[in-house]
């Protein structure tokens, strides 16, 4: 999905409050869509809108075959044209075409699916919603659709019926150390989509006026990490060169189902933070996790150019090509 909206949240509210509710989403595009696969509009009994499937271009459209299908209690699987004329007004070079399914709360998407999908976001699970287009079976699915949860793919399988929505947790990077490298990070990994958390006990190196508008967390990195809870769609980045501070955080990350753990340091650094988590009981398995010294090596100097290779590698691993 485009980020992390609200569409699910939106859509049951608005039906639980009597006002009718479809959830419109992008299942198949060609050319230069506006929206990419998983890209979800909101529509109300009465009009309201949120969100977007096509940037502006067909939400008229949209809106209009909606609310025809609160009326009908039926989904409608639309196709659209997207001019090269509409498609340069919302910042593309030219034209493509889009799928819309469209589905009413409660007479097609059952209220407690939808709610079970909620609840399920909320507790940051990830979660597959998959429904065939010609049948209209519905259903989530766990455990299921690895690949296309990894890449944040959704869309059609091989048989051109099943739709898979991949609802996914927003990305998270978890920061251990407040320093100039931190400083450089935490931005690009906002543009690339994560919610950074820095993690510092050192007020001096962790304050507002280092990190403006960041979230800082000044307890002890292992306190710290146990209170945000880790997870498959969080990064963990340590970057203090003081075992004090890093080993802690380190540890709960390598206990855990993190996609990434990266620690700064020599060679030299990382054979010594090696040996002292073996010695900890850590397996060799559970070592490798570790990328350090961290970072793809593509021969970064400076801040800037390290947190370029941190988040680098950090969406190479993601994706799995690493």
């Amino acid at each position: 999905m485009d980020r992390f909206d609200n569409s699910p949240e939106t859509a049951l509210a608005w039906f639980r409050e009597g006002r009718g509710a479809v959830l419109a989403t992008v299942v198949e595009t060609w050319g230069s869509a506006p929206r990419r696969v998983g890209a979800q509009l909101v529509i109300s009994g009465d009009g309201w809108i949120e969100g977007s499937v096509s940037g502006g271009c067909v939400e008229g459209a949209v809106i209009v075959e909606a609310l025809e299908a609160i009326e009908e209690g039926e989904a409608r699987l639309l196709e659209f044209g997207v001019s090269d004329e509409d498609a340069f007004a919302v910042g593309l070079a030219c034209g493509g075409t889009i799928r819309v399914l469209v589905e009413p709360v409660g007479a097609v998407l059952p209220e407690q699916m939808l709610a079970e999908l909620v609840a399920a976001r909320a507790r940051r699970e990830p979660v597959a919603y998959e429904v065939n287009v010609e049948t209209g079976h519905r259903a989530l699915r766990r455990n299921a659709y690895a690949d296309r949860l990894r890449m944040d793919r959704s869309g059609f399988e091989e048989d051109g019926q099943t739709f898979v929505a991949v609802h996914n947790p927003p990305l998270r990077l978890i920061v251990v150390g407040a320093v100039h490298i931190a400083q450089a990070l935490v931005p690009m990994a906002r543009i690339a989509g994560y919610d950074p958390i820095i993690i510092d006990p050192r007020e001096a190196f962790a304050s507002q006026s280092r990190f403006p508008g960041e979230k800082l967390l000044t307890d002890w990195p292992d306190e710290a990490v146990a209170s945000i809870g880790l997870d498959a769609r969080t990064a963990v980045v340590l970057l203090t060169h003081d075992p004090k501070l890093d080993d802690p955080a380190l540890q709960a990350a390598l206990n855990s189902e993190v996609f990434y753990i990266g620690a700064l340091g020599s060679s030299r650094t990382h054979a010594k933070r090696v040996q002292r988590m073996t010695e900890a009981g850590f397996s060799t398995e559970q070592l490798q996790r570790i990328h350090g010294p961290i970072g793809l090596d593509i021969g970064a100097a400076g801040p800037a150019e390290i947190a370029v290779a941190i988040i680098a590698q950090m969406t190479a691993v993601l994706r799995g090509k690493a």
